[in-house]
């Protein structure tokens, strides 16, 4: 069950996450944050010979075993997640955020290396405003320019 706090902090704006026990706050995304999201959900695929089903979801919130809760601009599945009420509990093959102007600290610094530190296996950053797209994964970060092909570990697709 998600706290009731994280349901106000939506019904006033706020888009509220806890981070290993530190708690994030962002105000609802822009339009152009939007846009961004929507075209890269837009060519997400599933890789010739891919065995994941790709299912994306946008904005949606993740729970991850050591109790935090994340709201991912995109976090990719292999599979539907079971939770429709609830926060997902599934751990995401890979995620992409969107940095909003403000909050580069939170898209560029603190999410990547939580996320690859609970499991998830590809990590993408955006930023609309600069055009950088910074790949994550265990074994390092690639920096580049917008627009590119992104191959996912799981065997899905996108272009951001």
């Amino acid at each position: 069950m998600i706290d009731p706090k994280y349901l106000l902090a939506e019904q006033l704006g706020i888009r509220l996450e806890s981070v290993g026990g530190l708690h994030l706050w962002e105000a609802q995304p822009v339009w152009r944050h939007q846009k961004a999201i929507d075209r890269i959900r837009a060519t997400i695929r599933v890789e010739p010979r891919g065995a994941c089903s790709c299912v994306h979801a946008s904005d949606v919130y993740v729970q991850f075993a050591d109790g935090s809760l994340k709201r991912p601009d995109v976090a990719i599945f292999c599979r539907e997640p079971d939770e429709q009420e609830d926060a997902i509990t599934l751990l995401p093959e890979a995620v992409v955020e969107v940095v909003s102007k403000g909050y580069e600290a939170k898209d560029l610094e603190i999410g990547p290396a939580f996320y690859l530190a609970r499991g998830v296996k590809d990590v993408v950053v955006f930023d609309p405003a600069t055009l950088l797209v910074m790949h994550a994964r265990r074994d390092g970060t690639k920096r580049m320019t917008s627009p590119v092909p992104i191959r996912f570990e799981c065997g899905c697709e996108c272009e951001v």
